[in-house]
């Protein structure tokens, strides 16, 4: 009780991956960025293989990946040395904090959980510190967590006073007989199982303040957005098995009470062992509508497809018809993987069982429509 209690006060005061491979990976070795030249053909193969109507994947033997949100991508000639580094130096970090759990023998749910921590606690994303603000000026955001193996879920919305979100999404799957919470019993039930609890001045940065004051017309120069927001990651372990996770801020100005995708089960997130583990970025309502990432697993189960033509389908095909784009991150239990987006650009990166770390920043590195 007084653990809740404090909880509230907060609020008051605030104002409102095989082993034996893995094994062998050194953390941080192999960092390699897409613009280098062993990795420049495989993107003009991939761009051909669409323009024929078939698409294929970016990499093969994944056993992580993360993005960092799809949107506006940073483009070369705007982008300082010190910026590209933070933006590649966060997905390389979250990358290695999954690769650290699979490496020392830890499940899929555990790799994706640490990954996502890892970008939620990076101010230069919209999750966790650095999450956009509503309209109200406060945050609220959302967290979901998918196992593979039983198709297990949980997830969070609304909530307000958790540092991590995503670790909440994995309590609420694997010590309650529901799948999502919101609002205050969110904060409330992770505050009882002893997640950290902040005030909402901890996920305040500049960055989003301006972001907000732009929306709302307030703003003293234009400045860029230069992500819809969103984190996440996938994972296959030893015994592979599939996990996805994602995590949001929303979007700036949004209402105030407004849920995105991330915490919905098969439109933000999805993991079954047969087909995929898919995490989600970009128009929310679109890919709820959608229902983005279980019509990829479906394509794949019951269409017949492989995963980058049921990826590609979805994110670039489809979706566009509804009236919004992003992209989605997607890997099966052999180590295929994909990232294809709509959207002008799409943070994110990957890392192989041979310890290969790849990230992928700028818009010529994964072009739009891929």
């Amino acid at each position: 009780m007084a653990r809740k209690s404090a909880v509230r006060m907060m609020r008051v005061y605030a104002g409102a991956l095989s082993v034996a491979a893995l094994l062998a990976v050194v953390p941080g070795s192999n960092a390699v960025s897409a613009d280098q030249p062993e990795a420049a053909e495989p993107v003009a193969a991939r761009a051909a293989q669409a323009a024929e109507g078939k698409p294929r994947p970016d990499a093969r033997h994944v056993v992580i990946a993360v993005h960092g949100g799809a949107g506006t991508a940073l483009k070369r000639e705007d982008t300082t040395p010190a910026q590209e580094k933070a933006y590649r130096d966060g997905l390389a970090e979250a990358l290695r904090a999954g690769q650290k759990v699979l490496r020392e023998g830890g499940g899929s749910v555990a790799a994706v959980e640490a990954a996502v921590r890892g970008l939620e606690d990076d101010p230069l994303f919209n999750a966790g510190k650095g999450a956009v603000f509503n309209e109200d000026a406060g945050h609220e955001l959302d967290a979901s967590v998918m196992r593979g193996s039983d198709l297990a879920a949980g997830a969070v919305a609304g909530v307000r006073n958790v540092r991590n979100p995503v670790s909440a999404a994995r309590l609420v799957m694997e010590k309650t007989k529901h799948v999502l919470l919101a609002g205050e019993g969110a904060d409330d039930f992770a505050a009882r199982n002893g997640l950290p609890a902040v005030t909402q001045d901890y996920y305040w940065t500049e960055k989003r303040w301006q972001e907000l004051m732009k929306a709302k017309g307030h703003a003293k120069s234009p400045g860029e957005t230069l992500t819809q927001g969103t984190v996440g990651a996938v994972a296959v372990d030893g015994k592979r098995d599939l996990a996805a996770a994602t995590s949001t801020g929303g979007m700036t100005n949004k209402m105030a009470g407004r849920v995105g995708d991330s915490p919905v089960v098969g439109a933000g997130t999805y993991a079954k062992n047969g087909t995929v583990a898919a995490s989600a970025t970009g128009a929310g309502e679109v890919f709820l509508r959608g229902a983005a990432t279980a019509t990829i697993s479906d394509l794949i189960e019951f269409g017949g497809r492989d995963l980058a033509g049921a990826a590609y389908e979805v994110l670039v095909e489809r979706l566009p018809r509804l009236g919004g784009t992003g992209g989605v991150i997607a890997l099966n239990a052999q180590g295929v993987f994909d990232a294809p987006h709509s959207s002008e650009g799409m943070l994110h990166g990957y890392l192989t069982e041979d310890g290969r770390l790849v990230t992928k920043v700028f818009a010529d590195e994964s072009p739009a429509n891929r």
